[in-house]
């Protein structure tokens, strides 16, 4: 009895259905939402430096310094692994437990978030994250790196390098095409 409290309590769903959608009285802080995410990346790397040790990310520290734009520290909860990580930044709660069965692979309960609310969203990176967001969102263009190329033991930025080519071209052909150029600079439009 007392083994089986602790799943009772442990592995109950985060995802609350049958609520009614609610639209914020407040305007949104930003047309558009550029969401960058690095595996590994530490907040407080951001913050490192001074006069005589320059940032590693000098960047996006003047960006985080110069109130240019609003950010945000998400905060690891286990599994850390990148899926449920996600999940909490995308959607705003802790992955299901219940996807514990699947081995992260995919979410068994459908739910809510940023990318269901936007009015397009282009999404670039790992094929264990990206699809749970596009299933069944008409408005959500997924690009996702072959499994191959994630490589702990080697070059880790080939991943990177794949996701930068893949907005880059984006960025490019909206040059070129004005329907994307458009989409891109509509309001409610998400760049992941």
């Amino acid at each position: 009895v007392l083994m089986l409290s602790i799943l009772d309590i442990y592995f109950r769903s985060p995802v609350i259905h049958g609520m009614r959608q609610q639209q914020s009285p407040l305007a949104a802080p930003a047309r558009r939402l550029v969401l960058f995410s690095a595996d590994g990346l530490r907040a407080d790397k951001f913050f490192e430096g001074s006069a005589l040790e320059p940032s590693h990310t000098p960047f996006l520290r003047s960006v985080l310094t110069s109130n240019i734009a609003t950010w945000g520290v998400s905060h690891a909860r286990v599994p850390t692994e990148s899926r449920p990580g996600h999940v909490a930044m995308i959607a705003g709660f802790y992955e299901d437990p219940s996807a514990v069965g699947s081995g992260w692979q995919m979410n068994p309960v459908p739910f809510d978030s940023v990318w269901n609310q936007s009015r397009r969203t282009w999404q670039f990176g790992s094929p264990d994250v990206t699809p749970m967001f596009s299933i069944g969102i008409p408005h959500v263009t997924s690009d996702n790196f072959d499994a191959s190329l994630v490589d702990f033991s080697g070059d880790p930025r080939r991943t990177d390098d794949y996701v930068e080519n893949k907005v880059i071209a984006l960025l490019e052909e909206a040059k070129q095409n004005a329907t994307l150029y458009a989409e891109l600079m509509s309001d409610k439009v998400v760049l992941f």
